[in-house]
């Protein structure tokens, strides 16, 4: 049985189809609203932000009346989704993904039974299988129907030995007090997936975006968009995980402008801001900075062709040992996305 899945759109009633389709999903027990608001806060200007609330769960309102399997629930979700593609006029298109505890295990069974659809997904408080069925018979209350549905789902989730088949960027972010799904959960996730990455966020539990909303927006940030990370002292995933009191000053003013004054600001579209950032980077050599704004630029609409002519220009306004590295970067991200790691 496929469940019924509710939308709620984190900016509002507006829909704004000029930015990027984020989605994100809930943990058990909590709404979206409850579990993401603060972190959406963080994220509404850079994309069109909606949530998913599970059944008997914050705006959802339905009661399921059977039983159903993660997998049925990530159907329920894609068909929502689906439909705020329809509604933006991108029938079939991509999205970025965000989840916790069940709402990371559907983004996993999200990228594992719709390929293609994801194109990149941070993942917190989860794992590829989590608890076991008698410590979940042992959660589901017997007078909240929903709620035991979903705990009956999470009994039989286990995707462990499909990870290796995933091949979209994925961020894996644990919090280091989380006893629900350890870190160890999430560094599973970062080193069988194909292209996976691990932060571990000091003093967070179970419920990062509420726990650590601007710690999490910025992370995601820097993943779907490589607004973070670069060369020169921008935060990047390791850093903001070992943030001390000391520096937090010092990474909070570098993230600000980098991340929210510059690409927030109207004058210029995203797709122009990636051009110039791509531009800038490779002249100044800063090649890992690179492979992340080439997938942001992706993001930004920009065409494998857009970025094959800007290389070229660069070859000759930069340098072509730079922008040969560039290429060769450029090159590895494209592969990843089409599914085929490597050269082509």
């Amino acid at each position: 049985m496929i469940p019924s899945v509710t939308a709620v759109r984190m900016t509002g009633a507006r829909h704004r189809a000029e930015l990027p389709l984020l989605v994100l999903g809930p943990s058990l027990g909590t709404s979206a609203t409850a579990l993401w608001s603060a972190a959406a806060a963080g994220l509404t200007d850079a994309f069109d932000v909606v949530a998913w609330d599970l059944p008997g769960h914050g705006h959802n309102r339905s009661v399921p009346d059977e039983a159903f399997t993660v997998a049925e629930l990530t159907a329920g979700v894609l068909h929502v989704v689906d439909d705020l593609l329809a509604e933006r006029g991108d029938v079939g298109g991509g999205f970025s993904y965000a989840g916790g505890s069940v709402g990371g295990a559907v983004g996993l069974q999200l990228m594992l039974d719709a390929p293609g659809r994801v194109t990149s997904a941070v993942l917190l408080g989860t794992g590829a299988q989590i608890g076991d069925p008698t410590s979940w018979a042992e959660r589901a209350p017997a007078d909240d129907t929903a709620y035991a549905a979903v705990c009956g789902a999470l009994a039989a989730y286990d995707v462990r030995d499909r990870l290796a088949e995933i091949g979209v960027p994925v961020l894996a972010v644990a919090g280091a007090e989380d006893v629900a799904t350890p870190p160890a959960k999430l560094r599973e996730i970062a080193e069988r997936v194909r292209e996976g990455r691990y932060v571990e966020l000091p003093g967070v539990t179970h419920l990062a975006p509420a726990e650590a909303p601007d710690a999490v927006a910025r992370l995601i940030r820097g993943h779907v968009l490589g607004e973070t990370g670069s060369a020169e002292g921008s935060v990047d995933d390791r850093s903001l995980a070992a943030t001390t009191d000391f520096t937090r000053d010092s990474q909070e003013l570098v993230t600000q402008h980098a991340s929210g004054s510059i690409w927030a600001r109207p004058g210029l579209d995203r797709r122009s801001r990636s051009l110039i950032t791509l531009t800038a980077l490779v002249a100044r050599g800063h090649h890992e900075a690179l492979q992340a704004h080439v997938r942001a630029a992706r993001t930004n609409g920009l065409s494998e062709d857009e970025i094959r002519e800007l290389l070229l220009q660069t070859a000759i306004y930069c340098g072509v040992p730079d922008a040969s590295t560039a290429f060769r970067i450029a090159q590895r991200v494209m592969a990843e996305e089409s599914g085929h790691p490597g050269s082509r």
